[in-house]
C-alpha cells in the first residue's frame, strides 16, 4: 500500500486536468468568488469608533504587511453599512477569531443594527472597542487608505498587540474550519 507521502508525490506530477470553472471574472462573479474561496483564510472581526458611533465587520481580507514598521492591512466593501465609519476613522482593532467563535463571526456579519448591544467589550489603547475571546488582537492607527475597486484598503500601524492560547478559526470554500496537521506530517 502506498504511503500518504507517495500518494501526494504522485499527485504533484503534471497532469492535464480540466478546470471546474474559469474565464473572465467580469462574466460570472459567483464563479470567480468560488475560485477565490479555494484560498483558506483566517476569520477576523474589525471594530472601530468614530464620533461616538461604533462599527464592526467580519472580514477575511486581513494580512500582515510589514514588521518594520509594524503594518497590517484589510479591506472593506464600499457597500458595507459600516463603510462610512471605517472610511473616516483614525483607528481600528483587528480580532483574529478562535475556533470557538463561529457565533461571533456570524453575529458581526449579520444585519443586526447595534452589534455591540449584547457583546462584552472594552475600549482599547487606540480608542476602538476590543472584544474578548480572540486568539490575537491588533490595535491600530490608520496609516493609509487606498481605493481598491469596490473596496477600500486600510493599512494600519499596529500600536499594541496580544496573542492568546487557542486554535484559529479558518474559512475556505464557503465553510468554517480549523487547523489540522497534514496527513504527511502526522506520525
Amino acid at each position: 500500500m502506498d504511503s500518504a507521502f507517495e500518494r501526494m508525490e504522485s499527485a504533484a506530477m503534471p497532469v492535464e486536468i480540466a478546470a471546474l470553472e474559469g474565464g473572465d471574472p467580469a462574466h460570472d462573479h459567483k464563479a470567480f468568488r468560488r475560485a477565490l474561496g479555494q484560498f483558506a483564510t483566517g476569520v477576523t472581526v474589525v471594530t472601530t469608533e468614530c464620533e461616538g458611533a461604533r462599527a464592526a465587520v467580519t472580514a477575511n481580507s486581513f494580512t500582515s504587511l510589514s514588521l518594520d514598521p509594524p503594518l497590517i492591512l484589510w479591506s472593506i466593501a464600499k457597500t458595507s453599512r459600516s463603510y462610512a465609519i471605517f472610511s473616516k476613522t483614525g483607528h481600528f482593532v483587528v480580532h483574529v477569531l478562535g475556533a470557538h467563535q463561529i457565533n461571533v463571526s456570524q453575529h458581526f456579519s449579520s444585519a443586526v443594527t447595534d452589534k455591540f448591544a449584547d457583546i462584552d467589550w472594552r475600549r482599547g489603547v487606540v480608542g476602538s472597542p476590543v472584544l474578548d475571546g480572540a486568539t490575537a488582537v491588533f490595535e491600530c492607527t490608520t496609516e493609509q487608505c487606498y481605493e481598491g475597486g469596490d473596496h477600500l484598503i486600510l493599512v494600519g500601524r499596529v500600536r499594541h498587540y496580544a496573542r492568546y492560547a487557542g486554535e484559529a478559526l479558518l474559512y475556505a470554500q464557503g465553510r468554517y474550519g480549523v487547523v489540522e496537521d497534514h496527513p504527511v506530517l502526522r506520525k
